[in-house]
């Protein structure tokens, strides 16, 4: 899925990674593309991960995990950091969800539980502060059910703000008019992907471009 999402990410973009799996897609990013990397606690230019025993726990991202930077890559205040998120200077966001429906309602910082802790970050400045909103995810929970949904049953992070999801089956657009598979992995036919989600799906794949 990193990887997929990577060969989507232009040249010359910002991009913020949210935390857990969209980590990873640094790690893909084609070398030499000037690709700059941003994190809400206040870095900007980050690369890949460090090797082994060179990890700096005083340079890390917003999930905690020690990183590196580039040439030209800087850290600052999270006051800076939030005000390019919500000033609209981030190209693309890659986040995870727990529920995204069909419009593109994005639903990620809490599961509504009573035992379930509370996470809300920067995803919502995040997921309507950067022009592209993106969501890394796998499709179906521990239990089989779908994350994609016709409306989100869990609290909300952003209204109409995912307009593609890469998954572990799948890249789906959303949009007004529902979602569109632009891409199934190998092995996977439409009728499959269609009897896991309650979503109806339209086949984007012959007019789908990257």
């Amino acid at each position: 899925m990193a990887a997929r999402v990577a060969a989507d990410i232009n040249e010359g973009a910002v991009v913020n990674l949210g935390i857990g799996l969209p980590t990873l897609v640094a790690n893909h990013l084609p070398a030499g593309a000037e690709i700059i990397l941003h994190s809400e606690n206040g870095v900007i230019g980050m690369g890949p991960a460090p090797a082994p025993g060179e990890e700096d726990y005083d340079l890390i991202n917003a999930g905690k995990q020690p990183v590196t930077l580039l040439a030209g890559g800087s850290y600052f205040h999270h006051a800076d950091s939030f005000a390019m998120m919500r000033g609209g200077h981030l190209d693309i966001c890659v986040l995870g969800a727990f529920q995204v429906s069909a419009t593109g309602d994005l639903a990620n910082w809490h599961t509504g539980g009573a035992d379930a802790i509370p996470a809300v970050g920067g995803a919502m400045d995040l997921a309507i502060g950067a022009k592209k909103t993106w969501v890394m995810m796998e499709l179906l929970t521990k239990t089989g059910e779908s994350k994609l949904v016709q409306a989100c049953t869990y609290p909300l992070t952003g209204i109409a703000c995912v307009s593609r999801i890469y998954s572990d089956l799948a890249v789906i657009d959303l949009g007004p008019n529902g979602a569109k598979v632009v891409e199934l992995v190998e092995g996977m036919s439409l009728e499959q992907l269609q009897a896991l989600t309650p979503v109806p799906l339209a086949d984007g794949r012959a007019s789908a471009t990257k």
